[in-house]
């Protein structure tokens, strides 16, 4: 029996240096979880190659009903992966889908008076996007508010005068950019979408960001970078940094609705925002 018991702590132990204590230690989630091709760190690398399921102790609850905005306590490593952790999808992915000869109009005309889901009960109006088709800049948020509802138009409300603050202190005007969302009809009470929504509405999204083919895309919010990135970690362990998302250039940062709340975080999503103006060439617009 003592034997036993020394092989199974040595086994824990050896798990342990890998960083596979929580994998074996906690296995209340059934929920696989793949790895992006670079680690964010030498073990988690190592556990890629090995084909080792990794960071299920990263993982966020699925019933929380809003994403945590906070910083982590813990250092965040300097190494970055070109993508996260992200959750193994368990059907085919929300972004396959492909349209020949697709454009703006085609998209809405076919979402249509959409009734797919059930956000279309309470919504006056469908949310689709508005800006410059071509936009070298895309701007994504979570979804319709109480305002985008009755006006039918994204960001309109306190938090999309912020939003056009900071389009414009980019040097730029909104109609120079294109702004959308993750689903196009407002969740009641503004809570975030759930699942089945965004599960629903995303391929539009995909379509539209697939015909404007911008250049870089910054996600605004939690649920617009864990829908298009796919994963499903805290904002705080990635906004700022850099990711590839289909021969684009994709960046997270904080929701204008967050800043809101949080006016000390502007000074973040600044840094943020002069990471996209470097790579579009822009220059911040003069102060008077």
């Amino acid at each position: 029996m003592n034997d036993e018991r020394s092989r199974i702590a040595a086994f824990f132990h050896f798990a342990d240096e890998l960083g596979l204590g929580p994998f074996y230690t906690n296995r209340t989630s059934p929920h696989s979880f793949a790895v992006a091709k670079q680690a964010t760190t030498a073990t988690a690398g190592a556990m890629a190659d090995s084909g080792t399921p990794a960071a299920a102790a990263n993982r966020t609850s699925e019933g929380s009903s809003r994403p945590s905005f906070s910083r982590p306590t813990a250092p965040i490593p300097q190494a970055r992966p070109s993508l996260p952790v992200i959750q193994s999808p368990s059907g085919p992915s929300l972004f396959e889908e492909r349209v020949e000869n697709d454009s703006l109009e085609r998209i809405r005309a076919d979402i249509g008076d959409c009734t797919r889901c059930k956000l279309h009960k309470k919504r006056t109006n469908i949310v689709f996007g508005v800006g410059n088709p071509k936009a070298e800049l895309v701007f994504v948020g979570e979804g319709p508010g109480h305002d985008e509802d009755l006006q039918g138009e994204p960001f309109v409300g306190r938090a999309g005068k912020l939003l056009t603050q900071m389009i414009e202190a980019m040097g730029l005007q909104r109609q120079d950019v294109y702004i959308c969302n993750v689903v196009k009809c407002r969740p009641p009470e503004n809570r975030l979408p759930e699942r089945d929504e965004i599960e629903i509405c995303s391929p539009f999204l995909s379509r539209q960001l697939a015909v404007i083919q911008p250049k870089v895309i910054c996600c605004l919010g939690a649920c617009a970078a864990q829908t298009l990135l796919e994963t499903n970690q805290g904002i705080s362990r990635f906004r700022g940094e850099w990711f590839d998302y289909r021969g684009g250039k994709l960046i997270a940062t904080y929701h204008p609705a967050y800043l809101l709340r949080n006016p000390n975080a502007k000074s973040e999503v600044w840094k943020d925002l002069q990471k996209v103006m470097a790579v579009l060439g822009l220059k911040p617009k003069p102060r008077r």
